[in-house]
């Protein structure tokens, strides 16, 4: 089928690129994207060419005549479109420049998105490794590899692609078979039934552990202040979480519950306040620091229970992200801000889900480090934590609107129901 649209008054812009996409883009809403885009912007289009698939199966083309009025608003749309996927139709190499300045790329660098991407280097497309929003693309003739940089890491001397001539965006499509997660199509679940969403992130997890498979938990301290603490444990030895991410808090407040029964002074047995209970979470970091650590506290008898406890026993590699709000803070912190997002970074490169709870910062911080084809689920008590997660480019974040102790209660409810099953 084939068809041709005007739109707007500039059909007659002397400045006009033409672009192609293909995939599922008619059922995961690529095409309108794009065309609104180019609307947006202030250019017109036609579609010169379009192939619809005719099963769920099938992928779907267009070609599209970009228009401006410009060379500059041309080159903002293709830019723009680019990142949903539409190549431009002129095959060309990209352009490569050597970075000149230490911690800072040459200007007009690409700038890249959580999509699978592959930059075009003499007439052949390379995947671009390490795929990750915000950064530019390295490319290392000598190895012929590419590869995702932050900013502040890039080198005197290493060529990086500039423009977006030679750059193809691949977008994450929906998955059209019926799976796990139909269940959410909003990003935000805030009224669709709990139990059905609980019951298909535990089927994800335990298909996930099945299959060998990497599983990353983002948690913040409301896991322990709400006596969640034995369930995030009880998820650690059956084999559901390979990675920690948190912050100081977290762990100062599960090594105060281990050592004192308290979080933040009140006792999570009964509810009550201990006279002078504030200053646990204080003589839980001093007996660290003292002792020299998480691990040596474990080893020495010192800390016998708990989240931080059972990472240790069971080999699971844990980064605690410090902030300016900190009190201690633990020796396995990680105070310089740009040291701990490294390690996060390089700790979610082989991750295939992650489980994030209770904590915004964090979460926002792991969203932006992940390629869109690392499914997420955001449990918080508060809808506006994944919200941000969209906003900032991490779409594949399915939310689920509850507080921490219910919906880990449920998870590991139903991960028994399905170890038990035969």
């Amino acid at each position: 089928m084939s068809q041709d649209t005007h739109v707007g008054s500039s059909d007659s812009a002397p400045f006009r690129e033409v672009a192609e996409v293909s995939g599922h883009i008619i059922d995961s809403l690529i095409l309108p994207k794009i065309l609104d885009a180019i609307k947006a912007a202030g250019g017109s289009f036609q579609i010169l060419k379009i192939d619809v698939g005719q099963n769920l199966a099938d992928p779907s083309f267009a070609r599209i005549e970009v228009r401006a009025d410009t060379e500059e608003k041309l080159g903002k749309i293709i830019k723009t479109i680019s990142a949903h996927g539409a190549t431009p139709v002129l095959k060309q190499d990209c352009r490569l420049r050597p970075v000149d300045v230490g911690g800072a790329f040459p200007e007009s660098f690409y700038a890249t998105t959580n999509q699978r991407t592959e930059i075009r280097v003499d007439g052949e497309w390379i995947l671009v490794h390490d795929q990750e929003m915000d950064c530019g693309i390295v490319f290392d003739a000598a190895k012929n590899r590419a590869r995702c940089l932050p900013m502040c890491e890039a080198v005197l001397g290493q060529s990086v692609v500039v423009g977006h001539a030679g750059v193809r965006v691949t977008p994450h499509e929906r998955n059209t078979q019926s799976a796990g997660f139909e269940f959410m199509n909003s990003a935000v679940s805030t009224e669709k039934p709990k139990g059905a969403a609980v019951r298909e992130i535990a089927r994800s997890l335990f298909n996930i552990r099945r299959a060998g498979g990497k599983i990353l938990l983002v948690g913040g301290p409301a896991i322990v202040h709400t006596g969640s603490g034995e369930y995030l444990s009880w998820l650690i030895r059956g084999g559901y979480l390979h990675r920690l991410f948190a912050g100081n808090a977290l762990a100062v407040h599960d090594i105060e519950q281990a050592m004192f029964g308290t979080s933040l002074g009140v006792r999570l047995d009964s509810g009550g306040i201990v006279e002078a209970g504030h200053e646990h979470h204080l003589r839980a970091i001093n007996r660290l620091r003292r002792i020299g650590g998480i691990r040596p506290a474990v080893e020495q008898g010192l800390l016998t229970s708990g989240i931080m406890y059972e990472c240790v026993k069971n080999n699971i590699d844990y980064i605690l992200a410090g902030s300016i709000r900190d009190d201690g803070p633990l020796p396995d912190v990680v105070t310089d801000a740009l040291e701990a997002q490294s390690l996060m970074r390089a700790g979610t490169r082989d991750i295939d889900f992650c489980l994030m709870i209770a904590t915004t910062l964090h979460s926002i911080a792991v969203g932006n480090l992940l390629p869109a084809w690392v499914k997420v689920v955001c449990v918080d008590i508060n809808p506006s934590t994944v919200i941000k997660l969209n906003d900032r480019g991490s779409f594949q974040t399915t939310g689920l609107v509850t507080d921490v102790e219910p919906f880990l209660r449920a998870l590991v409810e139903e991960l028994k129901s399905l170890e038990a099953a035969p």
